[in-house]
């Protein structure tokens, strides 16, 4: 019995630990693309800029998804037992989120558009077992980019 309590704290320490480690580097690799990618607007709006007849206009995607990790579920437990806010998720998804929308704007870019317009979110969670606790978050981004039209000559 003693054996099964030290295996699960160890697992619980174990994964907050590593978990930790790999949110703190997708936070960084987060950051450091968000700055790159900040030349290129994405917004909710649905209004045409002025001259957009001289834009072709495409459908953008940028899919993600974040496994919770074992230290998460864990918290996540005690908060559905005593109540209160869920902020071990609420990282979660704002990480998922950033990353659907890094990936969307970088299809936008190497569509060579100026801008993407009408920017949406769609999240999902993928239960886990037969339980009915999170297993991941899949996040999708989408909007229109706004691409500059060929001149023909």
């Amino acid at each position: 019995m003693s054996l099964q309590i030290l295996l699960f704290l160890l697992l619980l320490v174990l994964g907050y630990f590593i978990g930790s480690y790999l949110e703190r580097k997708h936070y960084r690799s987060i950051i450091k693309r968000e700055a790159a990618l900040n030349v290129l607007p994405a917004v909710a709006s649905k209004i045409l800029p002025a001259g957009s007849e001289s834009y072709e206009q495409t459908l953008v995607l940028g899919n993600v998804t974040i496994s919770v990790d074992y230290f998460k579920r864990f918290l996540a437990t005690l908060h559905n037992f005593f109540g209160g806010s869920v902020s071990s998720y609420e990282t979660l998804l704002d990480r998922a989120r950033r990353e659907a929308l890094l990936r969307m704007k970088q299809e936008a870019q190497r569509l060579n558009a100026d801008l993407v317009l009408n920017v949406k979110y769609e999240t999902a969670s993928i239960y886990k077992g037969s339980g009915s606790g999170v297993g991941s978050v899949e996040v999708l981004a989408y909007g229109t980019a706004m691409i500059p039209k060929r001149s023909a000559t």
